[in-house]
């Protein structure tokens, strides 16, 4: 017993703790450069127009979910990390303005057809050739932008996000 408090102490020394304290700073440094980087090129300030028919036929305007923050979502059926992210996306879709945008996933029949295979009910735009993708500088997917109630994109994140990390940024959009 007492070599296990021994070494507990050891590990709990003020210098390991703040060493610890430094290396996780580095590591959070690194992550949001990583993040910086991969987003340079994504859309910044009022976000750009957009108005389309959805993948099941009904007319979408991008002005409909001023009011509240909202997503809007880049990603692609042929997209593996996209595919893991489907049951965040789809828990956020439940009480969160959401429009999504498969990027290159084929015509809005194909989409839709996707969607309803997996279970999806998401407002889905089918961007067949990526122009909306472009406009708004997505480079990869899956790519998210957090637009407060203005219509001003506060976050822009790509890759792989946590639900509990969207839902934050979501309520930092809403102050």
């Amino acid at each position: 017993m007492n070599s296990v408090l021994i070494r507990l102490r050891t590990w709990l020394a003020p210098r390991r703790l703040l060493r610890l304290g430094g290396e996780l700073l580095l590591l959070l440094i690194f992550l949001l450069a990583v993040e910086a980087y991969l987003t340079r090129d994504a859309a910044r300030g009022p976000a750009p127009a957009l108005a389309a028919t959805l993948s099941d036929g009904r007319a979408f305007d991008l002005a409909q979910l001023r009011g509240a923050p909202a997503l809007v979502y880049f990603w692609g059926t042929w997209c593996p990390v996209c595919r893991a992210e489907q049951g965040t996306i789809d828990a956020l879709a439940q009480d969160v303005p959401l429009l999504t945008v498969a990027m290159q996933s084929g015509t809005a029949p194909e989409v839709n057809q996707y969607l309803t295979q997996h279970g999806l009910r998401w407002a889905t735009v089918a961007d067949e050739d990526g122009d909306i993708a472009r406009q708004w500088g997505v480079t990869g997917v899956p790519a998210v932008f957090v637009i407060d109630g203005a219509g001003e994109i506060r976050f822009v994140t790509r890759g792989y996000t946590t639900g509990w990390g969207l839902r934050l940024r979501l309520w930092w959009a809403g102050l």
